[in-house]
């Protein structure tokens, strides 16, 4: 089955209330392509590897969370810009990217497809008083310390994560995917055991370890891959398409 692709944006923007959200980038239709949708495939960044991929899978949309054309950034189309651009145009696949309003997402979110990944229980936003916070914090089902959290962590994500250990076992966390790890202080502040994110700064050690918390650095890319994924099946289903997510591994 194909359905024009206006369609499929409306639906998506519709979804996510992208609208409404000021981002670092434009979000939505970022490059467009042929007007039918059959096939979509989704990635975290829409990197050379992941349109090399896209256009071997026939894929009519690449959907990503990681997209173009972010405030601040040289705006001459040159170099792997250039490259990547060309891909698409010239094999008519459009991209489609969506950046805050697929982290804070309330179903297909990132931070909240990461709490199921890790069966973390959601309690509510990371600034309970923000109703822009990005991150959440919760709770876990049974305590354990941070170093067999660390542990869950790397078995789900499939990569060993940073591990600044703390005082006492985790019952509360407070977690941001991504290069969140700036919110920590928000999450010193919500009283939890231990905050997650993907990044880590010089000074989150700091603030860590002079709090008693733990902190886990669990990767850029490994903490959201799940939210794009959880995407392109909502729009798979609702309009009976073919979705492939693959995964360009990124060590950070």
């Amino acid at each position: 089955m194909a359905i024009a692709l206006t369609t499929l944006v409306e639906e998506a923007e519709r979804y996510l209330n992208a609208a409404r959200i000021s981002d670092y980038c434009p979000n939505g239709l970022q490059v467009e392509g042929r007007p039918q949708v059959r096939r979509i495939v989704s990635g975290v960044t829409a990197s050379q590897a992941l349109l090399d991929a896209a256009v071997e899978a026939d894929a009519d949309v690449v959907l990503v969370h990681h997209g173009y054309f972010w405030k601040g950034e040289n705006s001459c189309i040159t170099g792997i810009k250039q490259r990547r651009l060309k891909t698409l145009l010239s094999h008519d696949i459009s991209l489609l990217a969506y950046h805050l309003p697929l982290d804070v997402h309330p179903e297909v979110g990132n931070n909240v497809q990461l709490a199921r990944q890790l069966d973390l229980i959601v309690e509510g936003p990371l600034e309970a008083d923000n109703p822009r916070s990005v991150g959440l914090v919760g709770a876990l089902a049974e305590p354990m310390s941070g170093r067999d959290f660390a542990r869950k962590v790397h078995e789900v994500l499939g990569r060993e994560p940073l591990l600044i250990e703390g005082d006492g076992l985790i019952h509360r966390v407070g977690w941001c995917t991504g290069g969140g790890q700036g919110y920590i202080d928000q999450a010193i502040a919500a009283g939890v055991d231990l905050y997650l994110t993907g990044e880590a700064s010089e000074q989150t050690v700091h603030s860590a370890r002079e709090n008693g918390i733990s902190f886990i650095a669990a990767g850029h890319h490994a903490t959201e891959r799940y939210g794009v994924q959880a995407l392109g099946d909502y729009l798979a289903r609702r309009f009976a398409l073919e979705h492939l997510f693959i995964d360009c591994p990124n060590p950070v």
